[in-house]
C-alpha cells in the first residue's frame, strides 16, 4: 500500500479517489512539512501547492517517488535534486488558468468602477459618487502580453465587453492569432495603444525587468496595467517613477515571495492582493482532482505526460538535446526573435534516429522560454499545436555520412515564406553548429556571444566590422567566414566578450548594406 502526504489545504477529492484505489493518504495541511516527512519517511508520494521540497525534504524521504505539484509553477520544488534521486516531479498544468483570467477581469472591473474605494466610504456613511466616476470596458483596447493558457481564456472572457483586443506573443502564429480573433503586435504597440494591459508572461533572463520605463513612457495617460504573472517583470522603480505623472492604474497580485509582510508595491498599487489568481474553489478542485488523477495513471499505467524532471533514455547523450536546443534558438534569432515559425522539419542521422521524439522538448523550449525542455515530447507537440506550428520529423539517408547530427529547419512568413537550415553535431564532448543554410563548413561552438552577419560578398567587410566593434570595446574572440558561392553572400561569424548592444548592431547592417545581423547568446 502506496503512502501519499498531503501536506497542504487541498481538496479532499484527491485523497477520495486514492483512498478508493487503496492508497493509504496523509492529509495534514496544518503539520509542517519537515515535521511530516519525519513522521512519515515511508511515503511514496507528495502533493504540494506552494510548500517548499527541498533537498533536505527529499532526502527525508528515501522511499519517496513521486512529488505532485497542485498547479502549473513548481519553483518552490528542487527538481534536479529529485531527478538525483530518481525521485519525478509532475505538475497541472492548466488546472489554475481559468480562475486567474476572471481574476484578471476581476481587478478590471473593480479598479475601472473604483469599486474598493467606494465600498470603504460607503460604509463611512458617506456619499460621494461624483468622486468615484468610473470607466466602462466596452470599446476599449486591451493588450494581452502572453498568449498561453492564460491569456487565451481571458481574450475568451473578455469577448462579452466588445473590446479590442491586441496579442504580443513571439511564438503564436499570424493564423493561430487570426483563429482568435486578435492582432499581433510589438511589446511597444501595445503599450502605446492598449487602454488596459494584461501580462502573462513568465520571469526568466529575457523578461526580468521588461516592463520598464521604455515602454512605461509609451502608455497613454489613465491606461491601466495588470498584473497576474510575476513580480519580478516589472521594473518597480520606473512604474513608481512614471505612474504618477501618468496616472496610470497598477493592479497586483503576485510578489518576490509569498508570505506575509510589508510589500513593496504598496505605494504603488491602486489594489493589491494576496496571490489570489488560483485561490478558487473550482481551481482547487481541479488541481486536486488532476493530482489525483496522474498518481494513479502514473502507478496503474506508466504514464508520465506531466513529468518535469525527466532524464534521457540509455544511449542518448544529453549534449545532443543541448544541441537541438542551440540550433533552434540559432534559427529563432536568424528569422527575426517576434517571428513565430509556422512549421519545423527535423532530421536526425546515425544513432540519433532512434531519439527523435526526446529532441521535441528542447526544440520547443527553443522556439519559446515559456516551454519547459523537462516536458516530454507528447507535451512539446501539444505546445507547438496550440501556438499553430507544424513539426515533422523526416527519414534520413544515412548515406551521407554525417554520423549523429541532425538538421533543423524552421520555417516562417505569409505569402512570402522564409527558412533558416541548420545542422550540428558534437565534436570531442562540445556542441558544434556545421551549417546554416548554404553557408558550410562554420563549425562554430555555440557557447557565449555570438555576431552573425549576412552580406554580400566583397572584400573588407570584416574589418569594418571589427573597427565598429572595437570603438564599442567589444572584444573579438574569434571569428568564422564561410561562403556561399552560388548566392555569391559571405556570413560572419564573431564570438565576442560581450553582447553585442542594439544599436551597434543597427549601426553595422547600415554600414556594410547587411542582409542580416543579429546576435546570438548561448550558456
Amino acid at each position: 500500500m502506496k503512502k501519499v502526504l498531503i501536506p497542504t489545504k487541498l481538496d479532499t477529492v484527491a485523497a477520495d479517489m486514492l483512498k478508493d484505489k487503496g492508497y493509504n493518504v496523509v492529509q495534514e495541511p496544518k503539520t509542517p512539512l519537515e515535521e511530516l516527512a519525519k513522521k512519515h519517511s515511508d511515503a511514496e508520494v507528495l502533493i504540494v501547492r506552494s510548500e517548499k521540497v527541498t533537498p533536505e525534504i527529499i532526502d527525508a524521504l528515501p522511499k519517496l517517488r513521486l512529488v505532485v505539484r497542485a498547479g502549473a509553477g513548481y519553483n518552490t520544488i528542487d527538481i534536479k535534486h529529485a531527478r538525483k534521486k530518481d525521485v519525478d516531479v509532475m505538475n497541472t498544468p492548466g488546472a489554475n488558468a481559468n480562475a486567474v483570467a476572471e481574476e484578471v477581469v476581476a481587478l478590471m472591473l473593480a479598479a475601472s468602477r473604483k469599486i474598493v474605494q467606494a465600498d470603504i466610504s460607503c460604509r463611512k456613511g458617506e456619499w460621494e459618487k461624483t468622486a468615484f466616476m468610473g470607466n466602462e470596458l466596452a470599446n476599449k483596447t486591451i493588450g494581452v502580453l502572453g498568449l498561453g493558457n492564460i491569456g487565451k481564456l481571458l481574450i475568451k472572457r473578455l469577448e462579452g465587453f466588445e473590446m479590442k483586443i491586441l496579442g504580443f506573443d513571439p511564438f503564436v502564429s499570424s493564423g493561430m492569432a487570426e483563429q482568435m480573433g486578435i492582432e499581433l503586435c510589438s511589446v511597444e504597440e501595445i503599450f502605446s495603444k492598449s487602454d488596459y494591459i494584461s501580462l502573462h508572461i513568465p520571469e526568466n533572463k529575457d523578461t526580468k525587468g521588461m516592463i520598464n520605463k521604455a515602454v512605461l513612457e509609451l502608455m497613454k495617460p489613465g491606461a491601466m496595467l495588470i498584473n497576474c504573472a510575476r513580480a519580478g517583470i516589472i521594473n518597480e522603480n520606473d512604474l513608481r517613477e512614471i505612474k504618477a505623472r501618468k496616472k496610470i492604474v497598477f493592479c497586483n497580485d503576485v510578489y518576490p515571495k509569498d508570505e506575509a509582510g510589508p510589500k513593496s508595491v504598496s505605494d504603488i498599487a491602486d489594489i493589491m492582493v494576496p496571490h489570489l489568481g488560483a485561490s478558487t474553489v473550482e481551481a482547487n478542485f481541479i488541481a486536486a482532482k488532476r493530482s489525483g488523477e496522474q498518481i494513479i495513471s502514473y502507478f496503474e499505467k506508466g504514464i508520465t505526460n506531466c513529468v518535469v524532471n525527466k532524464g534521457v533514455p540509455d544511449g542518448l547523450d544529453e549534449k545532443f538535446q543541448s544541441l537541438a536546443f542551440a540550433l533552434t534558438r540559432l534559427g529563432r534569432c536568424y528569422l527575426g526573435e517576434h517571428r513565430a515559425p509556422f512549421r519545423i522539419e527535423t532530421s536526425f542521422y546515425g544513432e540519433l534516429s532512434q531519439f527523435g521524439k526526446w529532441m521535441l522538448a528542447p526544440i520547443a523550449a527553443g522556439i519559446s522560454p515559456d516551454f519547459d525542455p523537462y516536458l516530454d515530447a507528447s507535451d512539446a507537440e501539444s505546445f507547438l499545436k496550440q501556438r499553430g506550428i507544424e513539426i515533422e520529423d523526416r527519414k534520413v539517408d544515412d548515406h551521407k555520412k554525417y554520423g549523429e547530427a541532425m538538421t533543423i529547419d524552421l520555417f516562417e512568413g505569409g505569402n512570402t515564406i522564409n527558412k533558416v537550415s541548420l545542422r550540428g553535431t558534437i565534436v570531442e564532448n562540445n556542441l558544434m553548429i556545421s551549417r546554416v543554410n548554404n553557408f558550410d563548413k562554420l563549425y562554430l561552438e555555440p557557447t557565449g556571444h555570438n555576431l552573425f552577419a549576412e552580406y554580400s560578398d566583397e572584400p573588407g567587410v570584416i574589418g569594418k566590422i571589427a573597427s565598429i566593434l572595437g570603438k564599442e570595446n567589444v572584444n573579438i574572440i574569434d571569428i568564422r567566414a564561410p561562403q556561399d558561392l552560388k548566392a555569391n553572400r559571405s556570413l560572419a561569424a564573431i564570438k565576442t566578450n560581450v553582447a553585442v548592444p542594439q544599436k551597434t548592431i543597427e549601426t553595422i547592417k547600415e554600414t556594410i548594406k547587411a542582409i542580416n545581423v543579429f546576435c546570438f547568446s548561448y550558456e
